[in-house]
């Protein structure tokens, strides 16, 4: 966190510099902003600095309707969509389309699945199925290259429901079986 004084000139400056690294909490108010706020300047004395909106929250604040420092740089809201797709990805790479469906996903993330399905084409250029799939195989080609478990268990440890469409994916994708890819163990 930087210290008063640095935060105090940025502030009366409305530096944008520095927006998103501090947000001013007025305590008469009772509202916290962003450095860039374009409000009348409070008083330095009824003026206090949080290094996190949740922490200006934490403390009592409420946020200031004018500058939105819900949105201010850094925050998941700046990152936009990407922030959906990003937290899809993770939740895929959990296993989350390995049992459950793309609607169940999307129920999870707050958005409808065709909604989700546009922002993966748009930020990824494949489908959230796709995805899975490519993390199935992925799971599958490093235990086959780092286990001796048998074809049928990293099947379905990877993700895949069934041997037969474990099989289908890898001759799809590198045009040989599962058990040709597998690294003789010297």
């Amino acid at each position: 966190m930087l210290d008063f004084e640095t935060c105090n000139a940025a502030r009366i400056r409305r530096d944008p510099s520095f927006d998103g690294m501090f947000f001013t909490a007025v305590r008469t108010t009772k509202i916290y902003c962003r450095p860039v706020c374009p409000v009348k300047h409070p008083l330095t004395k009824n003026v206090s600095y949080y290094p996190t909106a949740a922490a200006a929250e934490k403390a009592g604040f409420r946020p200031c309707l004018r500058c939105r420092p819900e949105t201010a740089p850094f925050s998941a809201a700046w990152n936009g969509t990407q922030t959906t797709v990003t937290r899809a990805l993770r939740l895929i790479e959990e296993g989350a389309l390995d049992n459950g469906t793309v609607d169940e996903l999307s129920a999870k993330l707050g958005v409808g699945a065709r909604h989700l399905s546009r922002l993966f084409l748009r930020h990824v250029e494949a489908s959230p199925m796709q995805v899975a799939k490519t993390v199935r195989i992925q799971r599958a080609k490093r235990l086959l290259s780092d286990s001796s478990l048998s074809i049928t268990e990293i099947a379905f440890q990877s993700g895949f429901g069934s041997v037969r469409r474990f099989n289908a994916a890898f001759l799809e994708l590198y045009g040989r079986s599962p058990s040709s890819i597998r690294r003789p163990k010297a």
